[in-house]
C-alpha cells in the first residue's frame, strides 16, 4: 500500500516536530513502542555516519526497540539534499505501510519537514558562473554580508538562515539571480506539488518555557562533551577527506568543534558558541513551527504532552 492509499483509506500518517532538545525523541520512541510503530527521521545530521554523539543520534539498542529509517545512510563527505530525503523519506513510508506498520515522522529539521508538507519547488538548476560570482562576492565581502544581501531580497528566507550558512545562502540568492523570484515565493507556489505527503498530520511541539528549553539544551551540550564529542570530531577531522566547509559538519555544535579544534579556543569559548549557536537553531525551528498553520500545537513540557500526540494518533 503506497502512503497516497493509506491517507485515503483514512489511516493518518503522523509527523512530529520540535526544537532540539525538546524531548521529541525520546516521546518519539515511548510511543512507537506503545503503537507498534516505526521512525523515520528528519534530521539532516543524523543521516550521516559517524555524527552521533553531537547529533543526540537514538542508541543501537534504541534503534534495537524501535526500527529507525533515514539514520546513517550517507558518508559525511557526499552532502545529502532535500530532494534525496523526499525520495528516501517516501520510499520509506511505504515500504513501513505495506508491511502493516504505522510510520511516525520525526525530527527538526524543518526544511525536510516541508518537503514531505508541500511537496518540491520546481527550482532551476545550479549555474556554475552564477554560483561562482557569488562565491567570489562572499570571499571578498563575508558571507554575513551575503546574509545581509538576501534580507534585502528575500527576506523570509533570510529569517531562518543564519548569516554563516554559506550553502543555504548562496543557493537563495542563485535563485534570485537566475529567476528574478525571492525562494520563498518558489517555496510557496510548491504546496500540493507532487511527492507531498497526501494526508500528513503535523504535530508540533512548542515550549512555552524557553529558560526551561535552554536547560536543557546546555544540560545536553554538557553531556555531548562528556560523552566524547570532541574525540569524535577528531576521528572526522583526521579524515583528510573531509573539511569544515561540508555541510554535515558546519551543522550545529559540529563546525564550533571543528573551529575549536582548529584554532585552540578554550573549552569555555567551545560551550559558549556551540550553546549559542543551538539556541539560536531551536529558536528558527520554533519560527517555522508556528507557520504552520494546520499543525496541532503541544507543549513538551507539559504532563499530558504524551496523552495528546497519543490522541493525534488514533
Amino acid at each position: 500500500m503506497s502512503a497516497a492509499a493509506a491517507a485515503a483509506a483514512g489511516s493518518p500518517v503522523v509527523m512530529l516536530l520540535g526544537p532540539t532538545a525538546c524531548g521529541k525523541s525520546a516521546l518519539a520512541l515511548a510511543l512507537a513502542q506503545r503503537h507498534r510503530m516505526e521512525i523515520v527521521s528528519i534530521d539532516s545530521t543524523q543521516v550521516y555516519r559517524g555524527l552521533d554523539i553531537g547529533s543526540a543520534k537514538p542508541s543501537v539498542a534504541e534503534r534495537a526497540l524501535v526500527a529507525h529509517h533515514l539514520i546513517d545512510i550517507r558518508d559525511p563527505a557526499q552532502p545529502y539534499s532535500a530532494a534525496e530525503f523526499l525520495r528516501d523519506a517516501t520510499a520509506a513510508i511505504d515500504d513501513i505501510r505495506r508491511r502493516g506498520r504505522a510510520p511516525l515522522i520525526v525530527g527538526g529539521t524543518m526544511m525536510y519537514a516541508r518537503v514531505l508538507r508541500q511537496g518540491l519547488a520546481d527550482l532551476p538548476s545550479a549555474d556554475a558562473a552564477v554560483r561562482a560570482r557569488i562565491e567570489a562576492d562572499a570571499a571578498r565581502l563575508g558571507w554575513p554580508a551575503l546574509h545581509a544581501r538576501l534580507q534585502a531580497l528575500d527576506p523570509e528566507t533570510a529569517q531562518r538562515l543564519p548569516p554563516g550558512d554559506r550553502q543555504r545562502i548562496g543557493r537563495a540568492l542563485e535563485v534570485f539571480e537566475l529567476t528574478g523570484r525571492p525562494l520563498a515565493h518558489w517555496l510557496a507556489d510548491a504546496a500540493g506539488a507532487p511527492g507531498a505527503v497526501p494526508g500528513l498530520r503535523t504535530v508540533a511541539l512548542l515550549p512555552s518555557d524557553r529558560a526551561q528549553l535552554h536547560r536543557r539544551i546546555d544540560e545536553r551540550f554538557d553531556a555531548m562533551l562528556a560523552g566524547g564529542f570532541l574525540d569524535e570530531v577528531r576521528a572526522l577531522r583526521a579524515r583528510p577527506d573531509l573539511h569544515a566547509q561540508l555541510p554535515a559538519l558546519r551543522s550545529v555544535g559540529y563546525r564550533q568543534a571543528w573551529e575549536h579544534l582548529e584554532g585552540g579556543s578554550s573549552a569555555e569559548a567551545l560551550r559558549t558558541a556551540a550553546i549559542a549557536a543551538t539556541r539560536q537553531l531551536a529558536r528558527r525551528q520554533m519560527t517555522w513551527l508556528r507557520s504552520m498553520s494546520d499543525a496541532v500545537v503541544i507543549d513538551p513540557f507539559d504532563a499530558e504532552a504524551g496523552r495528546r500526540v497519543e490522541a493525534v494518533l488514533c
